[in-house]
Parts: structure tokens; C-alpha cells; sequence
């Protein structure tokens, strides 16, 4: 099966496993749905060929009330009968290191839908997330399936420069969103981990459209050549700030709030240079994490920056918002920061990590009661820590 998968062609990978999946199981078909840009649809994957506006739409799947979407919430294997016969259909999430992609849909006769037989394709079902993200350096056309709306050209950036929406370790479990999924400019979120740290940032380019998404683009591939460098997150943010203002000349800047975690201890070292805001919940109690505000990255030549410390204990969960999110405004004049910031964080309590940006969202979009063309970005951490070396401080 793994061989057949990546022996094959960037475009082919489903092609390839139908006819493996057939061969070892009798599988009679296999489909793969993608979660869209907006984690509204799951939409099928079809290797379409000739050009692209010629291509029929794909089948969508609601992602909330469907057998695959409930799948791909709970993140466990699902069956379902197939009527007027004894096959069935297995839904398998397609997940990559706690990157939520898709659903694998496979029908067996009902003679092959064994315990083992689905421990099996939860497996295959893995191994094709893996391969999908290799793929994608060479086509197009898993991207295409993740949308059911033309992206904006700022927003095709702005994705293009995230890690993932999602990522697990022992220590950790992170998830975030963006909306206007489709049109999204200045806002973004970042974070890349190794054996002893983890460094988050979450960004805000000034400004709308594409020259937003450029300034976005420029702090973060700055703060990401300074990390790379292994220097600490004051100096990331002095460096980043040179970088915007050699550019600018202060005319734009970007608001940053970057954090490093030690994941041995919880001990968070953050630099908060404008305009995000950091929560925390920790048991039953929601709460604002005030830190010293600093200028934004680029405002002015030179500027100096501090990290200040606190500590994450297990069980705690933090959430970062964009000004997009906090200062949202009911049709009463009411904002979103003030009280009902709060409650949605308690509502979700139970939810994952990679479920709680979109979820948040959902209730800010009730909040408002019309659209908005604003930015919103919720990022959601949840913090395990090593419990053998963090449970005496608790």
C-alpha cells in the first residue's frame, strides 16, 4: 500500500490507493473530501484534467451534519451502512501531526469490515496525509479541492505562509483560524518547535488587500530568518522591526505578539509589540493576560524590545485574538472583548484545540449579526507541559 502511494504521480495519489485498497480489501470505491479554506465543507477530490474553469463542481459534504464531518470532529474512525446492500462505508480522518485535512472514505463488503480491517485503513488513511502534503510542492490540485470560493490574491499569500491550522506534541496542542477565510490580508499566525522550545507569533500588517498581505509577508519571513538564526525573541523582534522600517520608513508596521515557550519548565518568555491580545483559562477561570505594550514592528528606527516571562501551567489553555476578534462590535455598540470574549471561551472549554478557533468565530459571527470584511484571527493553545517535570509546580 505505501509503496503504491508514493511510487505514484503528485495527481494520482487517490487514483493509486482506489486501486490498491481494491486489490487488498475489495474495496468497491474510495474517495478523499478535503476541509475547505472556511472549515464550513468537505469537498471531494477529483483528478480532473484540461482547464481549470472547465472543471464540474465538486461534491461538498456538510462538515457538521454529515456521517464524514462527524468523523472529521471527532476524529475517529465512523461506519455506515449502505442501503439496499450489505456494504459499508468507512470514514477515516486524514490527519498529519494534529493538521485536520480530510476524510478517506472507503466501501467494503460487509464480510471485510472487520476490526482489524479498520485498524488497517486508519493507518493507510495516515499515510496518505503524509503523502498528500509532499504532493502538494507539485500540484495543484489538493488546493483546488480545499476551495469552494476563489481566494483573493492577499489571501492566497497569507495561506500560502501559514505552517498548518493545526499541530500536537506531548507538550502542546495548537489550532487557529482565519476569517474572511477567502479574503483574508493582514493577519497570520506562525510557530515552529524543536526538542526544547516552542516560539509562536501572531501578526497584524496594517492596512488592507495585497499591501497588507506584503507587509505581513515581509515581518514574518523576518522574524522566521531571525529565529532561524537561534538568537532570542527580543532581539527576533529588533531585527524584524529593522527589516519593516528599512522598507517603510515607519510609514507601515506590523502589530506582533511573539512568545517563546521553554517546554520543559512552561515558562513563557513574550514580546508584545501592538495590537493581539492573549487569554488564558485556566480550570473555571477566563482571563486577560496583560503585558507590556511595545511598539509595533516597524513604527519607528531602532526601537528596542523586552521580553517579559509568565508561566503556563498544565491544564491551561491560552487563546490569541486579532483586534478583528476583541473589538467587534454588536448592533447595540457592545464589544466583543468586553464580556462576551469570555463566555465563548468558557463555551468551547470542552472542545480541542483545533476545534475552537472556528467555533469562537461561529459565535462572533452571531455576535456581530452581519458580515464583516475585517480580519478575525483565533489562534488556541493548549498547554500538557511534561507532567513528570511540571506536576510539583502545579
Amino acid at each position: 500500500m505505501e509503496r503504491a502511494v508514493r511510487s505514484a504521480a503528485p495527481h494520482a495519489l487517490v487514483d493509486a490507493l482506489r486501486g490498491a485498497l481494491a486489490t487488498a480489501y475489495g474495496a468497491a470505491s474510495v474517495q478523499l473530501y478535503l476541509a475547505d479554506y472556511g472549515l464550513t465543507v468537505l469537498q471531494r477530490v477529483d483528478a480532473v484534467t484540461g482547464r481549470a474553469e472547465r472543471r464540474p463542481p465538486a461534491p461538498t459534504l456538510s462538515l457538521h451534519n454529515s456521517p464524514e464531518g462527524r468523523a472529521f470532529g471527532s476524529q475517529e474512525p465512523r461506519e455506515q451502512q449502505v442501503r439496499h446492500g450489505d456494504a459499508v462505508d468507512h470514514h477515516l480522518p486524514v490527519t498529519v501531526r494534529g493538521e485536520r485535512l480530510g476524510i478517506l472514505t472507503v466501501r467494503l463488503p460487509g464480510e471485510r469490515s472487520t476490526p482489524d480491517t479498520v485498524e488497517d485503513l486508519t493507518q493507510v488513511a495516515e499515510l496518505l496525509g503524509h503523502e498528500l502534503l509532499v504532493a502538494e510542492r507539485d500540484t495543484d490540485l489538493y488546493q483546488r479541492a480545499r476551495r469552494t470560493a476563489r481566494l483573493t490574491l492577499a489571501a492566497e499569500m497569507q495561506w500560502e505562509l501559514l505552517p498548518a491550522r493545526a499541530c500536537t506534541a506531548r507538550e502542546y496542542a495548537i489550532g487557529a483560524q482565519l476569517e474572511p477565510a477567502y479574503a483574508i490580508h493582514g493577519d497570520n499566525f506562525d510557530w515552529a518547535a524543536d526538542a526544547d522550545e516552542l516560539t509562536l507569533a501572531v501578526t497584524n500588517g496594517m492596512g488592507e488587500g495585497i499591501q497588507a498581505s506584503l507587509l505581513t509577508n515581509l515581518a514574518v519571513n523576518a522574524l522566521r530568518n531571525a529565529r532561524r538564526a537561534g538568537i532570542g525573541i527580543a532581539d527576533q523582534a529588533s531585527l524584524a522591526d529593522q527589516a519593516l522600517y528599512e522598507q517603510h520608513r515607519g510609514a507601515s508596521y506590523v502589530s506582533t505578539l511573539l512568545l517563546r515557550f521553554e517546554l520543559a519548565t512552561g515558562r513563557v518568555e513574550a514580546v508584545d509589540a501592538g495590537s493581539p491580545q492573549l487569554w488564558r483559562q485556566r480550570d473555571k477561570t477566563v482571563e486577560r493576560i496583560a503585558l507590556d505594550a511595545q511598539l509595533p514592528l516597524g513604527m519607528f528606527e531602532e526601537s528596542d524590545y523586552v521580553a517579559q516571562t509568565f508561566q503556563v501551567m498544565p491544564g491551561d489553555r491560552l487563546l490569541f485574538v486579532s483586534d478583528g476578534v476583541y473589538a467587534a462590535v454588536s448592533p447595540r455598540g457592545e464589544v466583543y472583548g468586553e464580556r462576551a470574549l469570555a463566555r465563548a471561551i468558557s463555551s468551547t472549554s470542552l472542545l480541542p484545540a483545533a476545534m475552537v478557533p472556528r467555533a469562537v468565530l461561529r459565535e462572533l459571527a452571531a455576535y456581530r449579526e452581519t458580515e464583516s470584511t475585517d480580519d478575525a484571527l483565533v489562534l488556541c493553545l493548549d498547554w500538557f507541559g511534561r507532567t513528570e517535570e511540571c506536576g510539583a509546580e502545579r
